[in-house]
């Protein structure tokens, strides 16, 4: 039986600034080493906030303290395979799926090992059962061996997945968007072998079904 941790990264309800300062209500809770970064446009966004009224004598604000913009994260969950060779993370919008370059790939490859096909299609069934639009899928390796070759793998990895996960998801109008990313949002600490293991990952991201 597999096991699994399960996490919550992050959720900020709404801020205060109050005489310069300022004040949020949050509950936090940080799973591993390091927050992830993520590549530019890909951060999460979720809905507006409850509205609230500024002048509410509930608020109980001092004089001169005023109400910074609203504004409400992304509840985060993460599940783990405890190997870490697949890694799930959910947000109110989007599915995403990491699988470390381990289980796909030989070393410094991009072709796939015997394993690897069946973990794709496993990802593509349950994009077709989310009705997904676009797909993202994104490369990326650890801080070793130059940059450019870093980035060459990367793309070429990311399209590897991509070819396979074309043959299941079976929506003729999706949209693929396929970028390799080098050692660039590394979501582990590169100064490890169990960091760069994390960081050498393929990842596949799409809207959350309507259910």
């Amino acid at each position: 039986m597999t096991t699994r941790h399960r996490t919550t990264a992050a959720m900020a309800i709404v801020g205060l600034v109050v005489a310069g300062f300022q004040f949020s209500g949050a509950a936090i809770a940080n799973a591993d080493d390091i927050v992830p970064s993520v590549p530019p446009g890909t951060e999460a966004s979720a809905s507006a906030p409850v509205p609230v009224k500024p002048d509410s004598p509930r608020l109980k604000l001092p004089q001169g303290g005023t109400l910074a913009a609203p504004k409400v994260l992304d509840l985060v969950e993460v599940v783990e395979d405890l190997g870490g060779e697949q890694r799930r993370q959910e947000t109110n919008e989007t599915v995403m799926m990491a699988l470390q370059s381990e289980v796909l790939f030989p070393e410094d490859s991009a072709v796939f090992n015997a394993q690897a096909a069946a973990r794709i299609q496993a990802i593509g069934n349950e994009i077709n059962q989310s009705k997904a639009t676009r797909i993202r899928v994104f490369g990326f390796t650890d801080d070793q061996g130059s940059y450019e070759h870093g980035k060459e793998l990367s793309k070429q990895r990311a399209d590897a997945v991509h070819n396979e996960l074309a043959k299941t998801v079976t929506n003729p109008s999706v949209v693929f968007d396929v970028r390799g990313y080098s050692e660039d949002y590394p979501i582990a600490d590169n100064g490890t072998e169990e960091g760069r293991k994390k960081n050498r990952r393929v990842e596949i991201t799409f809207p959350r079904g309507a259910g």
